[in-house]
């Protein structure tokens, strides 16, 4: 979908290009997207810290590739552990800690084998989503600087082409085609900014609230897991969680 929408939005831009009877060619120029993409690139990397950048960059793979947090196999995992720790005890959930891939719930697992208390859990698990969602707040807030300093520098490559542009004053056709040239920057900056970056930024928003929602939902469960619920009991507590999946 993400694919989709982006072919979608530069396929209106160009339809509605040929329509009015323009080229398409005079959409590219290489020094226009080197000035608004370079530019844009250089003014985030001095302002982020070098761990947020990678992390940033390290999350475009979900854009096409989005993460597995199905918060409905989460639920019939926890339920299954449920009935398994209230069969053979709690410490019978070790080989399913050991096992686990997703760091926030092996931390959870773990803590019920180890036998921290309930509240001790509570506090830890819940300061481990506030650190986790404020670190990929971050990664987020990259693309959306990104979206912001874009079509400022695409105004900074206008006006380096109209300065080249005026140099053929004598030449009005020389002068049309430089002034033509100079605004595809002014293009590139903005949509760049509301095709690319500012959708991206959003978009990995969604999925750091998704995953937030995973991680409170498998909270809730090992908590009712610690007390010693049943499955029914634990259903009731998740149902609330998977409303709209």
């Amino acid at each position: 979908m993400a694919l989709l929408g982006l072919v979608l939005a530069l396929a209106a831009i160009a339809i509605a290009q040929w329509w009015h009877g323009g080229s398409l060619l005079t959409l590219l120029d290489g020094p226009a997207f080197l000035i608004v993409v370079g530019g844009t690139l250089g003014a985030v990397i001095l302002q982020t810290p070098r761990q947020y950048l990678l992390q940033a960059f390290a999350q475009l793979g979900w854009v096409l590739n989005p993460p597995a947090w199905d918060l409905a196999q989460q639920s019939e995992r926890l339920k299954r552990w449920a009935l398994f720790a209230r069969q053979q005890g709690l410490l019978a959930l070790e080989e399913a800690a050991e096992g686990e891939e997703d760091p926030f719930t092996h931390q959870g697992l773990t803590m019920l084998v180890d036998g921290v208390s309930v509240e001790q859990m509570r506090q830890l698990l819940e300061a481990d989503i506030d650190i986790s969602q404020e670190r990929n707040e971050h990664a987020a807030r990259v693309f959306e600087s990104m979206g912001g300093y874009s079509p400022t520098i695409g105004i900074i490559g206008a006006v380096l082409g109209l300065i080249q542009a005026m140099f053929h004053l004598e030449d009005p056709a020389a002068l049309g085609a430089g002034i033509a040239v100079a605004f595809v920057a002014t293009i590139y900056g903005v949509g760049f900014a509301n095709l690319v970056y500012l959708p991206l930024a959003n978009r990995l928003r969604a999925f750091h609230y998704h995953y937030g929602l995973y991680q409170e939902m498998t909270l809730e469960g090992l908590l009712a897991i610690a007390h010693g619920e049943n499955g029914l009991q634990l259903e009731r507590r998740l149902r609330v969680y998977l409303k709209g999946e």
